[in-house]
């Protein structure tokens, strides 16, 4: 970490080159004016202050800095509302607690661990200083409890997104009270949260979290349909939905998806080895496709080209019981997959069978290759 002194050392020598550069004190001679005099960085304007802080791009310059004096603590305090502590590779939790009361007007907030640091009382921390925590980066804190849901469902009800994805610790009934609480959450990663991710949570962020975008449900392995589906139904704006590893899952949750989703973007179904045909083709023949356009949307709308390319990832590795007919219908459906190397957004990765499925420049490039062959033959 860096310490106040090699900071102060620091400020001290831009300090002096900024005088130096600047005339020293013979503005008030040359332009007959009364032009405030500096006695040293820490008389800097306020405004230039969180100029410099700004420019320098350095975290860890902002938190020595809000101990330098409690006129530029309080400055930071109003002034920074973005701030990551990825950086810190040890004492996280105790650099966390003695800063939260300082900056009250963060809205991201980045706390990603290499290595697990973080406890409750951090998050606690925060969650009763930054109420207007908007994002909030909580993954690999392998030592939180529900302690930190708690807290953060009570004291930060405007979040929007939240990632607390290898907190496997955290369990349903903590997250469906988060859920009640902060229902302006728009993307939710729960990656590995196996034991906060059930069916019954599902339903309760459906029920709450009406305007989610994004949510990855990463190897959570007891999701079954049932939660899939409530999703479908209560979060009808989803743009990504990553499944990948939920082996439990069968057709009927791609069925609701595609009938219920009309945004959705992004599909991860990694290792979901119990769907089947039946769901390629219900994504390919959805009713987020229609005679006026793809995404039920007319081409010369004002929507953005987001809302009307449909599907744009789609990742089905190791889903072996798919066929290429099944698959090539979807790709042929959605002009944004791709499984040309420059654009590989189709991910088939251990289905041997489906290696004959191409997107439509795929399919162009592999057409001009065999006539190629056959006029080369020719010859």
């Amino acid at each position: 970490m860096v310490s106040a002194r090699s900071v102060d050392r620091q400020l001290d020598a831009c300090f002096s080159n900024l005088m130096v550069s600047s005339g020293g004190g013979r503005g008030q001679a040359e332009t007959g004016g009364a032009v405030p005099m500096l006695s040293g960085w820490k008389d800097l304007p306020m405004e230039l202050l969180m100029r410099i802080i700004s420019v320098a791009g350095d975290d860890r310059i902002v938190v020595v800095a809000s101990g330098v004096c409690t006129g530029w603590r309080d400055a930071l305090g109003w002034g920074v509302t973005n701030l990551s502590l990825s950086w810190c590779q040890q004492n996280m939790n105790n650099l966390t607690i003695s800063f939260a009361h300082k900056f009250t007007k963060l809205q991201v907030l980045t706390l990603r661990q290499i290595k697990p640091q973080l406890e409750d009382s951090a998050v606690e921390a925060v969650a009763n200083y930054c109420y207007d925590l908007r994002e909030l980066d909580l993954s690999r804190s392998f030592r939180l409890s529900d302690r930190s849901l708690y807290a953060l469902a009570n004291g930060c009800p405007r979040l929007t997104k939240l990632n607390i994805s290898g907190c496997s610790s955290f369990s349903d009934s903590a997250l469906i009270y988060l859920s009640c609480h902060c229902k302006n959450l728009k993307s939710l990663n729960l990656c590995g949260c196996g034991k906060a991710a059930t069916d019954e949570s599902l339903q309760a962020i459906a029920q709450n979290c009406g305007h989610l975008q994004s949510l990855n449900l990463g190897w959570c392995d007891s999701v079954t349909d049932e939660g899939v589906t409530s999703l479908a139904s209560g979060c009808p704006d989803l743009r990504a939905l990553d499944l990948c590893g939920c082996v439990l899952i069968t057709d009927e949750s791609v069925i609701a998806l595609a009938s219920g989703c009309p945004y959705l973007r992004s599909l991860g179904l990694y290792y979901c080895q119990n769907i089947t045909d039946r769901a390629m083709y219900s994504l390919a023949n959805s009713c987020v496709k229609s005679k006026r356009g793809r995404w039920g949307t007319p081409r010369s709308s004002s929507s953005s080209s987001k809302d009307v390319d449909g599907l744009a990832n789609l990742n089905i590795s190791q889903c072996t019981a798919l066929t290429p007919p099944a698959v090539q219908a979807v790709c042929d459906s959605f002009p944004s997959l791709h499984t040309c190397p420059e654009r590989h957004s189709l991910i088939i990765s251990g289905c041997l069978s489906l290696t004959n499925v191409h997107c439509a420049c795929g399919l162009q490039r592999h057409r001009a290759g065999s006539a190629l062959q056959a006029t080369s033959h020719a010859y």
